[in-house]
């Protein structure tokens, strides 16, 4: 496996795309890893210290997800180096996206990541640029449709992303219009528990969760994980975090997640960020979803958790670990040979497969088959693992051992 990463890592991506604004200090990347099967897709983030280096890691990590999630294509990531909470955010985003308006007409996909709103930022900017859906570059470049079928599968992109859930089956509070946006990422962490202990025996319920990061991923990890009878018993955010060690009711769950203010975690039980992050390594857990930034679990952290009994890690972050390897690094390997560890590209893939599932065919905007299809997606590629490796550790590396096998 890490001779089939090692040259993976090491082939450099076939197209970097470098764009400096004309009017702030704001400094933007996309990198293509490859056009596999002739196009490449990857989300656009934005954050401050942003480099060229994060954003090729996460292009290298959106191909390995395409093995599971499809389609068959290239991964490629965008990301801006400048403050989201700045004013002059939109103009920063507008001038962008007209910038590489010519890559997602031809033959790259993008979509919301961090920081960046798939629903509010990417779609209707990319449509004044001129872009039908900032997913026609895959359409173009990867299917070829006719133009008619270009223009159904397309308008079928455009509902089902932000189809409004209906029921209570998948929504926090069908009054508040959550959209299956909003919510298949965070559903497919959860989901990627539930079938491991399906497949490697055990069950979700009563097992004790710890959910970094209150954002899209981590908040919806959180409601489907407390929905199917998990204990979630500590939440950490970047601004402090909520510890109830036994077991924060699914109620008070669902207000938690009604209440967050944007991405941030909003209670009036509030730790500060220096208590929460003292204390919360140490509480007893079964499960732990790192929904946050990248490259922030340490090997101490990781630790403390597996002294209080941690059995699996589902990864809602991309490259959760503070590693400087683009995948593999020592933490994850420490990591991945003393616990269950479902990597990002499995257990993360929601909102990839629900850009597969509208672009493949013609479907039904229905939330069930939407979330299933997400759902069969994971526990399969659980399966793969499970077929090749049965044993509760190194799952993460017979993961990447499938995926790569396909790339190289």
């Amino acid at each position: 496996m890490k001779d089939l990463l090692a040259i993976y890592e090491n082939k450099p991506p076939e197209i970097v795309f470098n764009w400096k604004d004309t009017e702030t200090e704001a400094e933007g990347w996309t990198v293509i890893n490859s056009l596999r099967g002739g196009a490449a897709g990857g989300g656009t983030r934005m954050r401050e210290g942003l480099d060229v280096n994060e954003v090729l890691s996460l292009a290298k990590t959106m191909e390995v997800k395409f093995t599971v999630s499809g389609p068959p294509i290239g991964g490629a990531k965008s990301g801006i180096n400048f403050d989201p909470k700045d004013p002059r955010k939109k103009g920063v985003l507008t001038r962008w996206y007209n910038a590489v308006a010519p890559l997602l007409k031809s033959y790259y996909g993008t979509g919301g990541d961090l920081n960046v709103d798939e629903i509010h930022e990417v779609i209707p900017i990319t449509e004044d640029a001129g872009v039908w859906h900032p997913q026609e570059g895959v359409f173009n470049g990867h299917f070829k449709p006719t133009e008619a079928d270009k223009i159904n599968r397309i308008g079928q992109l455009r509902l089902g992303v932000v189809k409004v859930l209906e029921g209570d089956n998948f929504s926090p509070d069908t009054k508040r219009k959550y959209t299956v946006a909003d919510m298949i990422t965070g559903y497919g962490v959860a989901e990627a528990v539930k079938h491991y202990y399906d497949i490697f025996g055990g069950t979700v319920e009563g097992k004790r969760a710890i959910v970094q990061g209150f954002g899209n991923v981590g908040a919806a990890a959180a409601f489907y994980l407390s929905k199917m009878g998990a204990k979630v018993v500590g939440i950490i955010d970047r601004a402090g975090g909520v510890i109830n060690e036994d077991g924060f009711t699914f109620d008070e769950i669902v207000t938690l997640y009604n209440n967050k203010d944007g991405n941030t975690l909003v209670s009036n039980k509030m730790l500060s960020f220096d208590e929460i992050n003292n204390r919360i390594w140490d509480i007893k857990t079964e499960i732990f979803a790192p929904c946050a930034a990248s490259r922030l679990i340490t090997k101490e952290q990781i630790t403390r958790m597996i002294n209080t009994g941690l059995e699996v890690i589902t990864c809602g972050a991309n490259v959760p670990f503070a590693d400087k390897e683009i995948f593999f690094g020592p933490i994850m390997e420490y990591t991945d040979e003393r616990v269950s560890l479902i990597p990002d590209f499995i257990s993360n893939c929601g909102m990839a497969r629900v850009f597969a599932y509208f672009m493949e065919g013609r479907v039904a905007m229905d939330d069930e088959l939407i979330f299933n299809d997400t759902s069969t997606t994971i526990r399969n590629a659980i399966l793969n693992i499970f077929s090749k490796n049965s044993t509760k550790t190194n799952l993460s590396k017979t993961a990447f051992e499938i995926a790569l096998k396909q790339l190289i």
